[in-house]
This record gives C-alpha cells, sequence and structure tokens, in this order.
C-alpha cells in the first residue's frame, strides 16, 4: 500500500490516512498515532470568507473533498473537520473573487453599491451545507436559525452548491426563507420541479440533458450493450432509474449494473465476477462522487483496464475522479458542460499573477493548496508535521518562486465559468431590480427587498455574451449549456484531453470498443427476437422472398416496388426480369422463327409448283381454286406465328388470335370443302346423277365463304365486348414479370378454337367415310390423314396450354399452328408434288381415266 502512495496522487494517501489513523483513534487508541496529538482544532477551522459590502451574496462552495463526522471525541475533537484541498474547486473560489472585484470595479454595474459576499466550504456534505446557510444568515460561526447578529446585513441571494446532494438541502431551506439560489453544479431533475423550488436556479441543465447527450453518443459509436456501475445510494439510485430510462428511449440495453457501497461494506467477488464475465467493453459510471466509491472501484482495477469509461456529468466535472487512478481512467470518454465564452483574459491572468500566500496570509485554504500542490512549509509547525504525516512527503521552504498557474487547473485549459457566470448572473440582476426600484422612488431603493422578489429578475433576465448570442434562464431556471466530451489520454504521467468532434479519440488497444449484445444485421436481413429478454439481443433473419432491408440492425423489411424485385443479397431493389418470346435473346425464338421461315419457304415452292402445273390434270383434280385457297392459308399461318414473337402490346394481343383463327378456318375450310367436292365427283360420275348440278367452283366457294363467315362473327363479336390485352404477371415466377396477352374473355377464345376444331372434326370424319372410294387419286385418304394430325395437335394443346405460364404457353400454341399447318402442306401437298416432279406418267388425263374404277359403296 506504501508503495503507490505519491504526491502526485494525495486523494489516495487522504483515504489511506483516514482508514489508518481514524478508526483507531475512535477505537480509543490515539495515542499510537501522532497526528491524533496535534491540535487539529486550530488547523481545521471552518472556510470561512467575508468581504463586507452594501449587498451581499452568500457563497456555499465545495473546495474540500472529504468531510469526517466524529460521533465521539477522537484526536481533542468533536465535530466536523474538512480535509482535502481540491486545485480545482479553489480555482472556483477564485473565480468568485475575480467575478466580485470586475463588479465593483465596474461603475455602471452597481452604481454607488458595492458588492461583499459571505463564502463557507460545504466539503460537499448536505449537514456542513445546511449549517454554512444559517452561518450566513445569521453571521456568526455559531448559527443561530431565524436570526441575524449583524443587524442591517442584506443578503441578496446565494451561490452554491456544486453537488445535488447538498443543493437540494439549502435550496429547501432558501425556498422556504424566500431567497433566490443560483447552483453551478446541481444536476438533479427533482430541481426543475418549478412549484417546489420557485426561487431555485442553476448555470447547468439537468441530468436528463446529459442522459440524452449519453445515448446519441453511444449510438453515434454503435454501442448498445452496456453496464454500469454506481453508488448505492439515493442518487445512485435515482440517476440509474433516469438513465436506464433515456437510454432504453434510444433502444440501448444495460447488460448489468452494479452498486457500489460505502467503505465501511464489503466488496464482494461477486460484483468482480460480473463485470468479468459481461462482453461489453462499454461501462457508464454514475451516481454520488466521493473519494469511497473510488476505492471500491480501485478493487475492479484488473477488470475495468479492458473496459472503456464513460463518466457522466457530475463525475466528469470533478477531476478528482480522472485523477484518482490513470490506469483505469486512460482513453474514457467524459461529458461536461460547455459554455460560450472563458475566463483566459489579461485581467483574469495578472489577478492570478497576483495570487500568493505572502499577499493573501490569512487564506487558509490558499496555504492549504500551496502545502499539497507546491510542498511548501507554513508558520504553523504542527499543521507543516501533520500534512507530512497525511501526504508522505516532506515540506520545504518556498521563497515565493511558485506560482498558483503552475498548477494545471490555473491555465486557460481549465477555467470553467460556472461560478464566476453565476456571480455574474446575480449582480446583473441585483443591477436590473435596483434600476427599477430607483425609477419608483429612492425609498424603495434603499429597502432592499430582495427576499421574494429578486428570482422574478431572475426568470427575465437576458444575458448577453460578449461574442453575440444572448442567453437566459429557460422555463426550469436553467442555463442551456452544450455538452462537451473530452477523451482522456494519459501518457508518461501528462493527461491529453482531445475534444470529441475537432479530433479523433484514443482508445485502448488502438481499437473501437465493442459494445453489443449481437453482432449487426447487415442489410438484407431484419432483427428477430432471440432467447433473450432484452432487445438489444437477436438473431439475424434473412429477409423474405419479395422484401429487402437496406440499412443495418433494419427490424422489418420492406417489399420492393411492383416493377422491381430485390437483388441476391435483398439489400436493394433492381428491375424485375421481363419473360416473352424475344426475337434476339431467346433461342427458342430463333428456332421458331428459322421453322416459320423455312415452312414459309417450302410452301412457296409448292406453290410455284402447282402454278407451273397449273393445268396438269393432278392439279386440276379435286378444285385446283381449292389448293391454292389452301396453301395461301397455310401460308398466312406460318407468317401468323411473327405476331406471338416481339414483347406483346395490346394490337398484337387481338391481331395474334384472330388472324390465326381466321387462316386457319379459312384453310380447314377449304379441306371441308375439297373432301365434299370429292364425295359429289364420285356420286356425279354416276350416269343421270343429279349430283352433277353441283360440281364446279360455286359449291365449294360459298361452303369457304360460309363456313369463314361464322369464324368472323365470333372474332368480330369477342373484340367488341371483351378483346385481348396487354398483361404484367408479377406474381408467378418471382422477381420475373410476364409480359403476356391476356386473352380478355375466355369464352371468346375457346370459341374461336371450338369452331375450328367443329370445322377439323367435319372434315375429318367425311374425310374417313371417303378415303375407300375408288379413284386412281382418291384424295381423301390424304385429307383424313392431315385432319386426324390437326385434330390431335389441337387436342393435345389444350391442357398444354392450360398447364404452362408466360412465354411457354406461347410456344405451345406456336407449336400447334406451325404442326398443323405442317401437317396440313404436307400430307394435302407432297403426293401430288411427288407424282407431278418424280411420276410425271402418272400426271396425264389418259392414266388418271384409263384406270378408273368407280364402284358405289
Amino acid at each position: 500500500m506504501l508503495g503507490v502512495i505519491t504526491a502526485n496522487n494525495p486523494f489516495k494517501v487522504l483515504i489511506y490516512v483516514v482508514v489508518l489513523c481514524v478508526v483507531p483513534c475512535r477505537c480509543g487508541a490515539p495515542s499510537e498515532n501522532p497526528a491524533c496529538h496535534l491540535n487539529i482544532i486550530e488547523t481545521y477551522e471552518d472556510y470561512e470568507y467575508i468581504k463586507e459590502g452594501d449587498i451581499m451574496i452568500g457563497g456555499i462552495l465545495s473546495m474540500n473533498a472529504l468531510m469526517i463526522d466524529y460521533l465521539v471525541p477522537v484526536c481533542f475533537y468533536d465535530g466536523m473537520l474538512c480535509v482535502g484541498a481540491l486545485a480545482k474547486n479553489y480555482r472556483q473560489l477564485v473565480d468568485f473573487y475575480f467575478a466580485i472585484e470586475q463588479i465593483n470595479n465596474n461603475l455602471a454595474q452597481l452604481p454607488n453599491l458595492t458588492l461583499g459576499y459571505h463564502i463557507y466550504d460545504s466539503c460537499g456534505d448536505p449537514r456542513k451545507a445546511v449549517r454554512s446557510v444559517f452561518q450566513i444568515l445569521s453571521g456568526t460561526r455559531e448559527p443561530v436559525p431565524n436570526y441575524s447578529c449583524v443587524g442591517k446585513r442584506n443578503i441578496a441571494g446565494f451561490i452554491g452548491d456544486l453537488s445535488s446532494e447538498t443543493t437540494v438541502p439549502i435550496a429547501q431551506i432558501l425556498t422556504i426563507l424566500g431567497y433566490s439560489q443560483i447552483s453551478y453544479g446541481a444536476t438533479d431533475p427533482s430541481l426543475s420541479e418549478r412549484i417546489t423550488f420557485p426561487y431555485f436556479f442553476r448555470t447547468v441543465q439537468n441530468d436528463e440533458s446529459s442522459y440524452f447527450a449519453l445515448g446519441k453518443l453511444l449510438r453515434q459509436f454503435d454501442w448498445t450493450w452496456v453496464g454500469i456501475i454506481t453508488s448505492d445510494d439515493i442518487s445512485g439510485d435515482e440517476e440509474h432509474q433516469h438513465l436506464s430510462k433515456y437510454l432504453y428511449s434510444e433502444g440501448i440495453c444495460i447488460e448489468f449494473t452494479v452498486k457500489i457501497n460505502d467503505l465501511t461494506s464489503v466488496y464482494t467477488d461477486h460484483d468482480s465476477a460480473i463485470i468479468y464475465l459481461s462482453s461489453t467493453s462499454i461501462i457508464l459510471l454514475c451516481g454520488t462522487v466521493s473519494l469511497f466509491f473510488l476505492l471500491q472501484l480501485s478493487h475492479v482495477t484488473s477488470v475495468l483496464l479492458k473496459k472503456t469509461l464513460i463518466l457522466s456529468t457530475n463525475l466528469g466535472a470533478n477531476d478528482i475522479v480522472i485523477g484518482y487512478d490513470q490506469d483505469i481512467f486512460n482513453c474514457s470518454l467524459v461529458f461536461v458542460p460547455g459554455y460560450h465564452y472563458h475566463l483566459d483574459t489579461p485581467e483574469m491572468r495578472s489577478f492570478l499573477a497576483n495570487l500568493h500566500p505572502l499577499t493573501f496570509p490569512k487564506d487558509k485554504l490558499l496555504e492549504d493548496i500551496w502545502m499539497i500542490f507546491h510542498l511548501c512549509l507554513s508558520e504553523d509547525p504542527n499543521k507543516n508535521h501533520l500534512y507530512e504525516y497525511i501526504y508522505l512527503q516532506r515540506l520545504q521552504n518556498c521563497t515565493g518562486q511558485k506560482h498558483i498557474t503552475d498548477l494545471p487547473y490555473f491555465t486557460s485549459d481549465y477555467s470553467s465559468p460556472q461560478v464566476h457566470l453565476a456571480v455574474d448572473i446575480m449582480s446583473k440582476t441585483l443591477h436590473d431590480m435596483n434600476m427599477q426600484l430607483s425609477e419608483k422612488s429612492v425609498k424603495n431603493r434603499e429597502k432592499h427587498h430582495y427576499v421574494h422578489q429578486l428570482h422574478q429578475y431572475l426568470k427575465t433576465l437576458t444575458y448577453n455574451s460578449s461574442d453575440g448570442p444572448t442567453f437566459y434562464f429557460n422555463e426550469n431556471g436553467e442555463y442551456i449549456t452544450r455538452h462537451l466530451i473530452y477523451n482522456y489520454k494519459f501518457a508518461n504521467g501528462l493527461v491529453i484531453k482531445n475534444l470529441i468532434g475537432e479530433s479523433s479519440p484514443t482508445w485502448k488497444n488502438n481499437t473501437i470498443p465493442r459494445a453489443r449484445c449481437s453482432d449487426s444485421c447487415l442489410p438484407g436481413f431484419r432483427k428477430a427476437p432471440s432467447s433473450s429478454a432484452q432487445s438489444c439481443c437477436y438473431d439475424c433473419v434473412l429477409c423474405s422472398e419479395g422484401e429487402i432491408s437496406n440499412i443495418t440492425d433494419s427490424t422489418s423489411c420492406f417489399k420492393c416496388p411492383d416493377m422491381e424485385w430485390p437483388n441476391e443479397g435483398k439489400n436493394h431493389c433492381i428491375a424485375r426480369k421481363e419473360d416473352f418470346l424475344s426475337y434476339t435473346n431467346d433461342h427458342i425464338s430463333v428456332f421458331i422463327l428459322s421453322s416459320s421461315i423455312l415452312l414459309f419457304i417450302i410452301n412457296l415452292l409448292i406453290l410455284r409448283v402447282f402454278i407451273s402445273y397449273w393445268d396438269t390434270p393432278i392439279v386440276r383434280a379435286n378444285n385446283r381454286s381449292l389448293s391454292f385457297l389452301l396453301l395461301v392459308s397455310i401460308k398466312l399461318s406460318f407468317l401468323s406465328v411473327f405476331l406471338f414473337l416481339g414483347r406483346p402490346v395490346d394490337i398484337t394481343c387481338m391481331l395474334r388470335n384472330i388472324t390465326f383463327g381466321i387462316t386457319f378456318s379459312i384453310a380447314v375450310s377449304s379441306v371441308l370443302a375439297k373432301t365434299i367436292m370429292v364425295y359429289i365427283a364420285f356420286k356425279a360420275t354416276k350416269p343421270g346423277s343429279s349430283w352433277r348440278k353441283w360440281v364446279g367452283v360455286k359449291l365449294s366457294n360459298s361452303l369457304v365463304f360460309f363456313c369463314l363467315s361464322i369464324q368472323i362473327i365470333i372474332c368480330m363479336t369477342w373484340l367488341s365486348i371483351y378483346p385481348p390485352f396487354q398483361e404484367l404477371d408479377l406474381h408467378t415466377y418471382p422477381g420475373t414479370i410476364i409480359i403476356q396477352c391476356n386473352e380478355g374473355s375466355a369464352i371468346g377464345f375457346y370459341s374461336v378454337i371450338g369452331y375450328m376444331g367443329l370445322l377439323a372434326a367435319v372434315s375429318f370424319v367425311l374425310a374417313f367415310l371417303a378415303r375407300t372410294l375408288p379413284d386412281s387419286f382418291n384424295e381423301a385418304k390424304y385429307i383424313t390423314f392431315s385432319m386426324l394430325l390437326f385434330c390431335s395437335v389441337w387436342i393435345t394443346m389444350i391442357p398444354a396450354y392450360l398447364s404452362t405460364k408466360g412465354k411457354n404457353t406461347v410456344c405451345v400454341e406456336i407449336f400447334a399452328i406451325l404442326t398443323s399447318s405442317a401437317g396440313l402442306l404436307f400430307c394435302t401437298f407432297l403426293p401430288k408434288c411427288f407424282i407431278i416432279l418424280f411420276r410425271p406418267e402418272m400426271n396425264t388425263k389418259s392414266h388418271l381415266l384409263g384406270k378408273k374404277t368407280l364402284q358405289p359403296t
């Protein structure tokens, strides 16, 4: 224990002395401790500062770090002792001095009046703070409540205190008495209640604003899984409760909470194990600021070395906390209030240069600062002996070379104007109040009715800063400030403060701490609740089909627009793939086009053969006009395939089915007419047959026209009632837009197909019956086979058409058109072409008539 005690860290020494010296004294063994033989009464009198003036300001400042309450006579003294003067807190007292001096030197501020003060050190203890209030109001060292021993002493208001623990009881007393109060550090949210504390104001914001800023900071670094170490007292419980509420509102979860008791409690290994086993690297410190709290914190130093600590404003404003253990607080983040101006002025620097025990010999606290931080001897040998015993350092004579500006808290880097601002605001309010009173009457001005009145002027005060902005107290009596976040780095005994936002923070192990219960869900995933009750613990689930998430840690996925679909990573929407029989992008389209063109060319060649052999018997047989009409209709059927390719639009959707329906009706009608004409020709060959009058082109043309007319009527009715149209199918295939033709009316579509099938069926039956008619070239046999093929194709096409989707449906329809058309072409005309081209001896009239044997069946 003795090995870690140094002059650079006197606060550990202070605790060490309290444990080793004070406790044995309370056990009745004062003779064993040299410090107990000292005259403590002379060494530790109340730290009191008085300067009389026409108007007095009471001040309750926390300048010493610790107060010890002796319940039994110990070390020759029964009472409360303040020990451990802090340089930073003494700087606040200096700022108070300086503000009063500036005001009194400014003749326009309080004309014909001087401003005085009566200040006590509360030592951060509520009992000492309450006692100090009554001491100021009574004007005596022993307080006399509700009585002033100084006659017409005019107390206008109070400045203080630093902590909420001391400020709340002060505010309760001053509310009853009607005195206005401006705190320079209390952040308890309860003090914002204006009904309870109508006379209370503060130059800082309450804890809720810092909690809000803390939540934003954690979110900025993506820290959602944190631990909390707080003091086990009312203040710690309240702060933990408010902090938890704000953290949860920001989606931040608390992994653990460890409450540290006072010095008398036993620190358990259970608390250490909780911190050690925690997965988070971020721990928040909150609660009451005390050296006992820091002493207990040292029990888990080895664990905290791997963690990054974040200090709330009430801890961050006390540099004793940061300086207590450099290893623990290295690379920590500290919240401090930020103000719109600083005190680094030539006047302030001159004031600090003259601040020395030789020029202020009655300032005991200044003497303590010199002894603690400069190791200078005082004129009191007993006090010298005590300080050497406490801090284990030998004091020396100082000949005046030491200056207070040698201490870091008295440079511009540490010049927080909290106290100076409070005094300045109080003086400006007094000025405004006195000006209004003087306008009414001199008598009212002389009465100085500040009690129960000054707070009305504080509420309406407008404070203009030197750089332009205007500031004032809000409805809660709070002076709005910024929140600055410092990153503390200790190196070679020096502290480096980096302001977050102006420079990059330094982290332990040079890596940003990790504070998440679960890894982030990347875009394309969503968070799903896990078995843990904490909302920050979750599983990452891939977005459902058709949904995306484009941010990290998305709680839900959302659907893409209708015309878009998630990409492979499901993190953004892309245009859906369009599905239709394209002329260029589909191999099947190339095959269909090639087949259609090839069949079209074959059709042209057959037509050319028939034209070339126009007058030959085999062409003239069975009505050559029907043969030419059949060839043309089959050729048009091959060309109608082009309407089924490419991106469908409304016009092509209407034309494709109408075109192939009409062309096929012409073809099948022609075949039906040819079949009937074969039968009539057989009947007409009998002598005296009445069938002769039906032989000729009129009957065949009439049959074709009649059959075609019915199909045209069906098509026109379909188009007029519910025509086909372009349709976008977004649901059949995920991520694909099927651009297809909706038939509009299913009745119309199947009526066209059904009528065409009816014609084919009739043709097949008649051809089948006429297949055995004797003839040298009986065309009915070939028509029978072609109609059988035609009907088979279209009967098979119907279930295939109904069971496919998208371009496959179109392919089925095209296949039916090509195969049925090709069947008609080849079965009907290839045998004739074979005879014409390769058996010309059979293409003679004599051959046909010579071998003709007609027998009725």
